[in-house]
């Protein structure tokens, strides 16, 4: 059974998540606040982190920055809920290694598809050969692209979408897309799944 930690200042917000994930088989522990969250996630080990922004004792991007720091935690699918989705934010969150970024009030459908996705992926990517977190902007350049193509598809490798992406950089959706047609177009592949898959097995050597 999959363990999710809630982290969440609001008592009502946790119970709601909690009945919902438990409904569907999985097994939650709950945190009132983000210093309780990252105790919590270092004693429980639980396969993914829902945690809320702002929040009393350690706002939610620093609960985030601990738990990356933690070896043990650092690869843990990590989805912030927040009630207020200003662009900063996002960029913020997302450059701090957030999986995944949910507006509140969350429709139940929402939160359980994007748990589902991020445990999916989690998964997949231990099983592959070279660790997703090797395809780093300085190690795809090797493959030929300019750093800006390089940084657009190591996001692309960790699983984020063109508007993510736009967001994180600070750049326009048309702007990834142009970059993302030449990357194609320089390792030979139409689409984004051709370009990781190229990607992660020339870093592991079997390109």
């Amino acid at each position: 059974m999959e363990k999710i930690l809630l982290i969440d200042d609001d008592a009502k917000m946790r119970r709601q998540m909690a009945a919902l994930l438990a409904t569907e088989g999985f097994q939650t522990v709950e945190a009132r606040n983000g210093r309780e969250g990252v105790t919590l996630a270092a004693q429980e080990k639980p396969d993914l982190v829902l945690c809320d922004i702002t929040m009393p004792e350690m706002n939610g991007h620093r609960v985030l920055e601990a738990v990356r720091a933690d070896p043990a935690l650092a690869h843990l699918p990590f989805i912030f809920l927040t009630g207020w989705a200003e662009r900063e934010d996002l960029r913020t969150g997302m450059n701090l290694g957030a999986d995944d970024y949910l507006v509140k009030p969350v429709e139940p459908a929402e939160l359980l598809a994007a748990v589902r996705t991020r445990l999916r992926r989690h998964q997949s990517a231990g099983r592959a050969a070279t660790p997703l977190a090797a395809a780093t902007p300085e190690a795809l350049q090797r493959l030929g692209l300019t750093p800006r193509e390089a940084e657009i598809l190591s996001w692309v490798v960790q699983g984020k979408t063109n508007p993510e992406i736009g967001i994180i950089l600070g750049i326009q959706l048309t702007t990834v897309k142009k970059h993302l047609e030449s990357t194609f177009a320089k390792l030979g592949v139409e689409n984004r799944t051709a370009a990781v898959t190229l990607a992660l097995e020339q870093l592991s050597g079997r390109g």
